[in-house]
């Protein structure tokens, strides 16, 4: 066998046990982790391959090592990061489980980096917080015997990738939904970036929220946004030039939702009395926001730790019930909502 068909140890990989047999990686992945759906025949070839090698599973740490897993994020420079690790880090102290975070955050040779490194530390499993790089690392991941769970994913998910998110489109829903029952008619949405399913699902639901009350959907009310306070603040900014502006907002993450209210505070204008603002995620400091911040409440920890929880099974060989997963969305109403202004 050449040096190049070895893992970073020097054992076969979970390909050249694939490439040997005549068959694919995730055949030779359902022989090791036990599964049932692989004929006899192929099951015999791939176990004799695996002995003649002395191929080890991964997620079998050795007595003298801690199990580990790797938590991998695009970005983390946002309290929906640290939310995630928060849950991730309770569910695996709890397990015995370390954990390693990483940021990709696109740049050059950053996802070789961290697989390389991810070889040299030998990690049972890894949870994937990330969207740009996911298409690159799941099939090295495969390669390499590592399961993997992702979380939010930024696509529509594939069935042999377990995923976990949240409902979406019924946060969005009920986000309009509570801004059209307080009587508001126009009501502005400052949108996630749109190559995200989540961002696309808020959307979906606010325009279905409003097409169900019988109002038909204004595209000039529906502005860009990227998650971040910046685009929360030019969005709004950018609704209020309107000539006929929105009396409410819906802006698709907490951030945003503070950045809207400061664009609002900048041009004298007052939250709720003149403008309701709703966000999205249930971050922990919208609670201390002036007004405190009427949100869709997300379920990040718990996402974090059914993460843990999933890629623990996946490391024993179990399959998840379900390969998506998609965790309540709720309505939280705080101070920042109420009936619309009076204009003359």
């Amino acid at each position: 066998m050449a040096a190049h068909e070895a893992g970073a140890e020097g054992r076969v990989t979970i390909a050249e046990i694939a490439r040997q047999a005549g068959v694919s990686v995730p055949t030779v992945s359902r022989v090791v982790n036990g599964r049932s759906d692989v004929s006899p025949r192929t099951r015999a070839r791939v176990e004799d391959l695996l002995r003649r090698h002395g191929y080890r599973k991964r997620s079998t740490a050795s007595p003298s090592r801690a199990a580990l897993i790797d938590l991998v994020f695009n970005d983390l420079g946002s309290p929906w990061a640290v939310e995630i690790v928060r849950g991730v880090e309770e569910a695996a102290h709890g397990a015995g489980v370390g954990t390693v975070v990483s940021a990709i955050r696109g740049r050059s040779g950053a996802a070789r980096e961290w697989m390389r490194d991810l070889r040299a530390r030998a990690s049972d499993g890894v949870i994937l917080v990330t969207s740009a790089l996911e298409p690159v690392l799941h099939e090295k991941l495969r390669i390499l015997g590592v399961p993997f769970v992702v979380v939010d994913p930024a696509g529509s998910p594939t069935l042999d990738v377990p995923t976990i998110g949240a409902a979406n489109w019924s946060g969005g829903l009920a986000a309009t939904g509570h801004l059209l029952a307080l009587g508001h008619r126009r009501i502005g949405l400052i949108a996630g970036p749109p190559r995200l399913l989540c961002s696309r699902a808020r959307l979906d639901g606010y325009r279905a929220a409003l097409e169900g009350s019988g109002i038909a959907v204004d595209a000039s009310l529906i502005v860009p946004g990227d998650f971040r306070p910046e685009s929360g603040f030019a969005g709004c900014n950018a609704l209020l030039d309107l000539p006929e502006p929105p009396t409410a907002v819906f802006a698709a993450s907490d951030q945003m939702a503070l950045g809207a209210i400061e664009a609002l505070r900048r041009r004298g204008l007052r939250v709720p009395e003149d403008m309701s603002v709703v966000g999205f995620d249930d971050l922990p400091e919208v609670r201390w926001s002036a007004p405190p911040l009427t949100t869709v409440r997300q379920p990040l920890a718990d996402m974090g730790k059914l993460a843990v929880r999933t890629v623990l099974r996946l490391t024993r060989g179990e399959q998840p019930d379900t390969p998506r997963v998609e965790l309540g969305t709720d309505l939280v109403v705080r101070a920042s909502t109420a009936v619309p202004p009076e204009r003359g």
